[in-house]
């Protein structure tokens, strides 16, 4: 069985239930910052400095607090290295390779479909007015 299960029937969690805790992880994999994280590290470890070049816009302190919610959520790994300054670096776990694959394959198809977006976009600003 792979970490992430292929049938409804192998789950044993329900996103839809309020109260079920893959629904946290969800918000911290499909947030616009984690999504962009995840994806920047399937490509490869990561310092901080790097990682945050990587993900252009976002703020030091959202960045901090997102690796913090992955490496809780058992994607991300951080290791800091006992030099002189401090060396930490960031990359993903086995299930966080897993996710990033699935996220990855989700950013292409939006990526390639943008196209059609752009047109939809402004057929429904020309009907509905741009807000």
């Amino acid at each position: 069985m792979t970490a992430c299960p292929q049938e409804p029937d192998e789950l044993a969690y329900n996103v839809f239930a309020k109260a079920c805790p893959s629904r946290g992880t969800l918000e911290h994999v499909t947030g616009r910052w984690g999504a962009l994280t995840l994806g920047a590290l399937s490509e490869g470890s990561l310092r901080f400095n790097e990682l945050r070049r990587r993900v252009d816009g976002v703020s030091e302190k959202m960045l901090s607090q997102t690796l913090h919610a992955l490496e809780r959520d058992g994607l991300v790994h951080r290791e800091a290295q006992p030099t002189n300054p401090p060396r930490v670096d960031y990359e993903l776990t086995p299930l966080g390779h897993d996710v990033a694959g699935r996220l990855l394959a989700l950013i292409q198809c939006v990526e390639g479909a943008m196209d059609e977006v752009l047109a939809a976009r402004e057929r429904y600003d020309e009907t509905r007015g741009a807000r």
